[in-house]
């Protein structure tokens, strides 16, 4: 993997301060700390460590995107790779890191920006810009997960806590807005939060390519229901500049040394357990294609040959291929977007006819940046994307199955981003869960708590979305 830099995280302060927070948010129709003691830059870096630890753990309780994906299956528990969301809260878990540990703390974050008189107007507006890129991603996956939800009512507190539940379709259309104003206030000749920023270490630069990209993905999820608005967003968010390189990830780069490792290292080490395996629906894929990733991705050949667990039954751990050498080390980078999922959402884009450039070079490209982000040899890289199964002209296949196949391998330990694909392109073929026969979830489900807390909410997004289940689709998935 190529080498970046590491920026010192201030997080023991962060959580002496603020983690007593976790306790007092226990959902978002409580009322709010006051936050006029803390910095607005300890607050950011709070939210922003809690919003990838939320996307990017493996623990079964939290995050089993891997699973829907079919990225990873387990060794003993399959409840969670067979879609059982309830017994272990998942569903109300997700919901509440993201409303509480993220979005109310930059909520308050704002508020203290907004109304300290020492920075400049420019400053100002480059924090409260940078703070709202970070809030538009996260409302971006809670609708992207569950569909309607509470957004112009919500984290109101006391002031109202019964919100109403939004039209996914009108968040996205806002959350469009607020990202193309966000983009237009990032001023690149003044300062942001310096070097209190754990992301792009005061760069605007970067940050506007982020609120671009942020915008490309936007617009993409949008092609298959409303194309006017999915190419006006494309064609705006490309002319703002969206990512060029691996070096304008969105990535959070931890230590070695607890508590700031990633949150895999975690799972897979500190924790002593050996629950996960990587599921045979990846490998397959992956073994057809002679990929060369797969030395990076696993571990654990048998007899030579790499070997994904059954998928939604139980594995031995010794008997089957494990995941790759580089997720058991603590500081592996935690990765929300990056160049190779702008690459191939532009792929993505062209194909549907938005006028964003050649399919075929945005899909060479997308392949080329996976292969350079986990530092494959050029040369076998070069040798992959030029093998019949995989180059662009004669991979079989219709488009969109070739596409998703190269999208999806691309987005390994990326679960929510190979959900994603699988669901707006109907491809690559997933496989039935095992144990209970269920087929892959197109939204998690709502909390339950939120029947009992916000009845009303709840039961006018149910109507509205035309059921609570697993297979009830997200506004944007209509095919």
């Amino acid at each position: 993997m190529k080498k970046m830099k590491k920026y010192i995280l201030t997080l023991g302060l962060i959580f002496g301060l603020v983690g007593c927070s976790d306790d007092y948010y226990e959902s978002i129709n409580v009322d709010q700390t006051n936050p006029s003691t803390v910095p607005a830059g300890f607050l950011v870096t709070y939210s922003t460590t809690s919003l990838f630890h939320q996307m990017i753990n493996q623990n079964v309780n939290l995050n089993v995107f891997r699973f829907f994906s079919q990225y990873l299956t387990t060794t003993v528990y399959t409840d969670e790779p067979n879609y059982d969301l309830d017994t272990r809260n998942i569903t109300g878990n997700h919901w509440n890191r993201l409303y509480t540990r993220v979005l109310n703390n930059l909520k308050d974050a704002k508020e203290i920006v907004d109304s300290d008189t020492s920075l400049s107007a420019e400053q100002k507006a480059n924090q409260i810009a940078i703070i709202d890129i970070l809030e538009v991603y996260t409302w971006q996956v809670l609708v992207d997960t569950f569909g309607n939800i509470p957004y112009s009512e919500a984290l109101m507190g006391l002031e109202n806590q019964f919100p109403k539940y939004d039209d996914s379709a009108e968040i996205y259309q806002d959350l469009i807005n607020r990202i193309t104003a966000d983009i237009a206030a990032l001023n690149t000749s003044a300062e942001g939060f310096g070097d209190a920023d754990i992301i792009y270490n005061g760069d605007i630069s970067k940050w506007k390519k982020m609120a671009a990209s942020v915008k490309l993905r936007l617009g993409v999820q949008l092609l298959d229901v409303n194309p006017g608005l999915a190419n006006q967003t494309i064609t705006s968010a490309v002319s703002a500049g969206v990512f060029t390189s691996n070096e304008d990830n969105f990535q959070l780069n931890y230590l070695t040394a607890a508590p700031y490792t990633n949150p895999v290292y975690e799972d897979l080490v500190l924790s002593g357990r050996t629950d996960y395996v990587p599921a045979n629906t990846i490998v397959d894929y992956m073994n057809a294609l002679d990929d060369p990733r797969r030395p990076i991705y696993f571990s654990n050949p048998i007899d030579g040959v790499y070997v994904g667990g059954d998928y939604g039954t139980s594995n031995g751990y010794e008997t089957h291929s494990h995941e790759g050498d580089i997720f058991f080390t603590p500081e592996m980078p935690g990765v929300l977007l990056d160049y190779a999922e702008v690459e191939f959402l532009l792929a993505e884009a062209s194909m549907k006819g938005v006028p964003v450039g050649s399919v075929e070079n945005h899909y060479n490209a997308g392949i080329m940046a996976t292969m350079d982000y986990w530092g494959v040899d050029a040369a076998e890289a070069a040798a992959y994307l030029a093998s019949p199964d995989v180059a662009w002209a004669t991979a079989p296949g219709t488009d969109a199955e070739k596409l998703a196949m190269q999208f999806w391998i691309g987005m390994y330990n990326r679960g929510f981003e190979g959900w994603n694909v699988w669901r707006r392109l109907d491809n690559p073929t997933l496989n039935v869960a095992i144990d209970f026969g269920e087929p892959v979830p197109t939204r998690y489900t709502y909390p339950l708590s939120e029947s009992s807390i916000n009845p009303t909410g709840y039961n006018q997004a149910v109507t509205a979305m035309g059921g609570d289940t697993k297979t009830t689709k997200v506004f944007w998935d209509v095919n």
